[in-house]
């Protein structure tokens, strides 16, 4: 018997549907489930800030939970440096306030009002006033992976043959080439985010559970136990099973 484990997809400042599945996990699994959380907290959703604050009163209460770093969430920590920084994976005309990145939706959830015609400096200044450093430090203190007897829970995914403490954070955090056009077998069965489908799917060497949230479409949740994966649904369990 191996102990039951959830996996949460994607969030991006959807409140709401986190507290929905946090209620759904808890009437499967009891209050002191086990849940990774695969990052991707902020941007894009209304309520970045209500989700951190939702998070961070988890684990502050004990909760047997593990929080993982996705890419926006890595932009938003880099940002709040004391010089932001910029991702240099993002596309050369892109930078974590674009239009379609969600940054600003993120700042607005801080009641930091942003407007194209601002200079950098001064919604920087902005954001350092409203945003608390405890929030900051959560973002600083987010795991890259985590490792659960043959599961391996990361944002992104993996570079396949690399070995795990080899694996570079921009790759864990980044990756999509090169891992999902991938179907060898990995050491481990990798659940991840970060590339957003129109639903849960399991493709054999690895369970993608970023369902499309931030573009207006379900969060998903997986339960894993005894070598068997089902999906959280309004009605329960359904199993997820590798796609043919």
């Amino acid at each position: 018997m191996t102990k039951p484990i959830f996996a949460v997809g994607d969030i991006h400042g959807h409140l709401d549907l986190l507290d929905d599945m946090l209620a759904r996990i808890e009437a499967d699994g009891g209050p002191d489930a086990q849940i990774v959380f695969l990052g991707d907290y902020v941007d894009r959703g209304p309520d970045s800030q209500g989700v951190i604050d939702r998070l961070r009163a988890g684990l502050a209460a004990g909760r047997n939970w593990i929080c993982l770093k996705g890419n926006h969430d890595r932009m938003f920590e880099w940002f709040m440096e004391d010089t932001p920084r910029h991702d240099p994976h993002l596309l050369v005309d892109y930078y974590w306030l674009h239009k379609r990145l969600g940054g600003v939706q993120t700042l607005e959830s801080y009641g930091i009002d942003v407007s194209y015609e601002d200079r950098l400096f001064a919604v920087h200044e902005r954001a350092k006033a409203a945003v608390p450093q405890a929030h900051v430090d959560f973002l600083q203190s987010l795991h890259l992976y985590h490792q659960h007897d043959d599961l391996l829970f990361v944002h992104a995914g993996i570079k396949p043959g690399v070995p795990l403490a080899q694996q570079h954070e921009n790759d864990l955090v980044w990756i999509r080439q090169g891992f999902i056009d991938d179907d060898t077998r990995h050491p481990w069965l990798v659940v991840h985010g970060h590339t957003a489908l129109q639903k849960a799917t399991h493709f054999g060497n690895r369970i993608d559970l970023d369902g499309g949230a931030a573009y207006g479409r379900p969060l998903c949740a997986a339960l894993f136990e005894n070598g068997k994966v089902w999906q959280l649904k309004p009605e329960g369990r359904v199993a997820l099973e590798p796609e043919s």
